[in-house]
């Protein structure tokens, strides 16, 4: 099964909670035990699992990577001016895997998923959602 979110950012970089659309897709599929992937098409964004109760925590994800890769020094600068976008996105990576048990996400407590924008405001980011029966 896969289906497909779609989430407007409304500020260059910052983490947009998407647990609850993954939920609902997860819940649909009727699976029992199996996994689903989250991920996000594009170059300059990227999907992690973070502590969803103090918001502090997804703000000090955005200055902490951008105190580590700076804007307006890398050579792809030359072409669009985002290249601290791209970097940030190959790190933090474009998917993650969450375990489906019991037809719910296998995620803790203080866990949530989340888009990770580094080069927006963007109308559409477009997050892939796939379900495999274990």
């Amino acid at each position: 099964m896969q289906n497909i979110i779609t989430v407007a950012t409304d500020k260059r970089e910052g983490l947009y909670d998407i647990t609850d659309q993954v939920r609902v897709i997860v819940q649909s599929s009727r699976v029992d035990a199996g996994y689903v992937n989250v991920y996000v098409q594009g170059a300059t964004a990227g999907i992690m699992i973070q502590e969803n109760w103090d918001e502090s925590v997804q703000e000090d994800v955005v200055d902490l990577l951008r105190k580590l890769i700076p804007r307006g020094v890398w050579k792809h600068d030359i072409q669009d001016g985002n290249g601290d976008a791209h970097l940030k996105s190959g790190i933090v990576g474009p998917g993650e895997t969450i375990p489906i048990i019991k037809g719910k996400l296998g995620l803790s407590r203080w866990q949530n998923i989340f888009l990770c924008e580094f080069d927006g405001p963007r109308d559409r980011r477009n997050i892939v959602v796939t379900i495999t029966r274990a």
